[in-house]
């Protein structure tokens, strides 16, 4: 039995398993000749750009739902190693060691947050970055009026003025709020924090989208502290590189991310993120069986711009890597993918949202109208379907590159 072992189920990772098996089914080549083996540290695939909502638990899509359905198979498991020569991973139950063989291998194990070794962070600090640290921080500010009484005691600090940073810090007063409404403490005012080591927050938005995040960010009541320094961290807060003390029972990192550390298990030039350098057809530059996909991968779109470490690439790389995987398997051609446009969706909480197109980010749509493109994206688009129906499950991975969410209503 020939075997395409996909490693990860996010948004790539998912949707690469679902492209081959879809493939190898329009070739009638699941007789048992073929196997789908997708790889995941758990059992389900989490929608991890809601990480920041109050409700983390709706995120969580049960892989067997998607992939039972299609005759892909799935472990349980942390992949600790790839041997490309002899074309086996290892990976770990926890209680044992397996190796898995593949003919063709897709590499989909995404990106991790970075966290620098300031002092007291990793004891202290809390993030989104997975679906278990997300509902700890949520459960951490839920038990906030059980804890010690404190200046910074209803005091959130977010770490890291990009995309994330900005949409944990705006969704903070409403956890804070309720946290506070269901204590003894009903007079106390909570307070948000967003700081970052850059002149601006929100930065990486573009001048087009700058002055709307301001809008909505001091509307809100989030407070700014652009150009810092954290210099270490302890329950009670942080103290900045200048000396400066904030004090947050609270802090949120969301600054940097790195693809995941097994790339470097390729003998290939890595970016400056850590990921992989794939050609059109999503194969590893170099590499005769090994394809990789999402926020591990890095794919040119045109002579400028790069894929970036975001659903809205990971997905139809996903797509193109699972369908190429299967007919490279088959002898047959390759598609290559063309992803000829870019948007942004950013959540600002209650105040709405931000819409903008194309790289330089120019605002096409804000406030609530582009709040309901932004959640028609979390809550529908981003989805696999969910109906257990084998042919939607399969027609959902063509190899096609979506349209970008309309916005002319």
């Amino acid at each position: 039995m020939q075997r395409i072992l996909v490693l990860g189920a996010g948004f790539a990772g998912l949707w690469s398993a679902v492209a081959a098996a879809r493939r190898l089914d329009q070739f009638e080549a699941n007789s048992g000749k073929f196997e789908v083996l997708v790889v995941n540290r758990t059992p389900w695939h989490a929608i991890r750009v809601r990480n920041y909502e109050s409700d983390v638990g709706v995120t969580l899509v049960p892989l067997a739902d998607v992939l039972e359905p299609i005759d892909v198979k799935q472990m349980t498991a942390n992949v600790e190693s790839i041997d490309i020569r002899e074309r086996k991973v290892t990976c770990s139950t926890g209680r044992a060691a397996r190796a898995l063989s593949y003919d063709r291998l897709i590499f989909a194990l995404g990106s991790r947050l970075v966290q620098p070794a300031i002092p007291g962070l990793a004891e202290h600090g809390f993030n989104v970055d997975t679906f278990e640290a997300a509902s700890r921080l949520n459960d951490h500010i839920a038990s906030l009026p059980l804890g010690p009484v404190s200046p910074g005691q209803y005091n959130v600090l977010v770490v890291g003025g990009g995309l994330t940073g900005i949409e944990v810090a705006t969704e903070m007063f409403g956890k804070l709020r309720a946290a506070i409404a269901k204590g003894p403490d009903a007079g106390r005012t909570p307070r948000v924090i967003l700081a970052d080591h850059k002149s601006w927050i929100g930065s990486d938005m573009g001048d087009s989208a700058r002055p709307v995040i301001a809008e909505a960010l001091t509307t809100l009541g989030v407070e700014l502290r652009p150009g810092v320094f954290i210099g270490s961290v302890d329950p009670e807060g942080v103290t900045l590189a200048a000396g400066e003390r904030i004090e947050a029972a609270t802090v949120v990192w969301c600054a940097g991310m790195q693809a995941h550390p097994l790339t470097a298990e390729f003998a290939v030039e890595r970016d400056p993120l850590g990921r992989l350098p794939v050609d059109a057809c999503l194969k590893i530059r170099g590499m005769a069986a090994e394809f990789a996909a999402g926020d591990s991968a890095w794919l040119p779109l045109d002579g400028t711009h790069a894929s970036v470490m975001s659903c809205q690439h990971a997905r139809p790389m996903g797509r193109f890597a699972g369908y190429n995987a299967a007919a490279d398997l088959l002898g047959q051609p390759m598609l290559p993918l063309k992803i000829d446009w870019y948007v942004t969706c950013l959540d600002l909480g209650p105040w709405g949202a931000v819409y903008t197109q194309g790289w330089d980010r120019q605002v096409v749509l804000r406030g609530a109208a582009a709040k309901q493109i932004k959640e028609n994206i979390n809550r529908k688009r981003i989805y696999p379907p969910l109906t257990r129906s084998r042919k939607e499950i399969l027609n959902a991975a063509a190899p096609v590159v979506q349209a970008p969410p309309d916005h002319s209503h």
